[in-house]
């Protein structure tokens, strides 16, 4: 039989911000502003906005968005459009999950590609990007005085040509320019990327890093992308990206896995899979599981991809923006992270996964059963933890229902692709 241990006895940390996601909430007729806001979201990074028409399209957040002239004076406010992605960001603030800004360009899949290219002046566009983080941590340009620590410069320069059209040669020496400087202007914020596409890239990576201590540069962050269908996968390239940074004399800096989701493969039937996975129970399962997993492992924080509407979004639906399967396993992350304090938890078979957290007064757990096997079966389980909690379940005929009052320990019938939240119960006397 298989086995999960949660001991609320024995504290082992934090609650890490595993439940941080890519872009904001959908305002107008698909307005999802209340449901962003419930499921606590701690950070929202914003790559890939300008795909959107709700956010604004090509005239948000990346720097060709925002000055659209690259002959105009930095220094001058007008040279400088921010009217868009200002609403943008201000929607997703005012639902009181902070930005993390990608300073870049999206990705571009077309024939024939326009923003991706090396920028003609390395330090130009350094002091574009110092500008536009002024006028939303400074207020320069009649700007806001937010929040706003991580600023991540570029994304994906190995997804080549479809992020970079140019040599690692080059990017190198421009993302160490770009770092310097605003790392000069801005000694208190965490800057730092550069969203290296996954662990195939560990030539770029290396390349990246060598430059940087011959620079004599530390970085904030670090910041890597994953799509897999197994979250196991998360813990030996965590390992991986940390053993790197520590070598390279990086150890200060945090990892971040800032994109993250289901996938079989990007093309063909597969990916017509990989679509219907995600939007469904086992693609909640699966992010359920790879939260738990994060936990356990050496990333700093993980950012699910994405929250906007598109095939990728397991947690609002994409004409509607309602919650799907996914949002309640966000949501209910998030109230394992407002507890705060992790404590230990264990399991004996590779399909279940738990995590649980306490603030000194309640205590919650995630459990968890994911597989990507068509032919798996129910599992007793044997729940070991003390005491009596209610039990909410998230499966394909339910969301995040209570379905009993339990004492625990005790055995557990737990279908295929199902997540349990257990909340303890205070008994009181009179």
């Amino acid at each position: 039989m298989a086995r999960i241990h949660i001991d609320f006895t024995e504290k082992t940390g934090i609650i890490k911000p595993m439940h941080a996601v890519n872009n904001g909430v959908v305002l107008g007729r698909q307005n999802n502003t209340e449901t962003y806001r419930a499921a606590g979201f701690p950070y929202a990074r914003n790559h890939d906005a300008s795909y959107c028409e709700e956010y604004g399209v090509e005239h948000c957040v990346d720097i060709t968005a925002i000055f659209r002239d690259f002959e105009a004076n930095p220094y001058h406010p007008d040279s400088y459009d921010f009217a868009v992605t200002d609403a943008y960001l201000k929607g997703t603030i005012d639902t009181g999950t902070k930005i993390f800004y990608r300073l870049g360009q999206r990705i571009e899949h077309t024939v024939k590609k326009y923003n991706i290219y090396p920028p003609k002046d390395f330090q130009k566009w350094a002091v574009i990007c110092e500008h536009i983080i002024r006028h939303y941590t400074e207020g320069w340009a009649d700007g806001f005085h937010w929040d706003m620590p991580y600023w991540e410069i570029w994304n994906e320069p190995d997804v080549q040509p479809q992020c970079w059209v140019g040599s690692t040669a080059e990017f190198c020496d421009f993302f160490c320019t770009v770092f310097a400087h605003l790392k000069q202007c801005f000694p208190h914020l965490k800057i730092g990327g550069p969203a290296l596409g996954g662990s195939y890239s560990f030539w770029m990576m290396n390349y990246l890093l060598a430059i940087l201590q011959k620079r004599e540069l530390k970085l904030d962050f670090f910041s890597w992308h994953l799509y897999t269908r197994d979250p196991h996968k998360l813990t030996a390239d965590a390992l991986e990206f940390r053993r790197r940074l520590d070598e390279a004399g990086q150890g200060q800096a945090e990892s971040i896995l800032n994109e993250w989701n289901y996938c079989e493969s990007f093309e063909g039937e597969a990916f017509t899979r990989t679509v219907e996975t995600i939007i469904g129970m086992k693609g909640a399962a699966f992010d359920a599981a790879f939260l738990c997993e994060g936990q356990k492992t050496c990333v700093d924080m993980l950012m699910y991809y994405d929250a906007r509407p598109s095939v990728f979004n397991g947690i609002f639906d994409f004409y509607t923006m309602r919650p799907i399967k996914g949002y309640y396993v966000f949501s209910g992350w998030n109230e394992l992270y407002r507890l705060g304090t992790e404590v230990f938890s264990e399991t004996d078979d590779s399909d279940l996964y738990a995590a649980a957290a306490t603030d000194g007064e309640s205590e919650e757990a995630m459990i968890v059963y994911y597989t990507d096997r068509a032919d798996a079966e129910t599992k007793e389980v044997q729940i070991d933890l003390d005491g009596i909690f209610d039990v909410y379940c998230t499966s394909d005929t339910m969301d995040d229902r209570k379905t009993d009052t339990l004492q625990f320990p005790r055995t557990m019938s737990m279908a295929p692709n199902t997540v349990y939240r257990l909340r303890e119960v205070k008994l009181t006397t009179e």
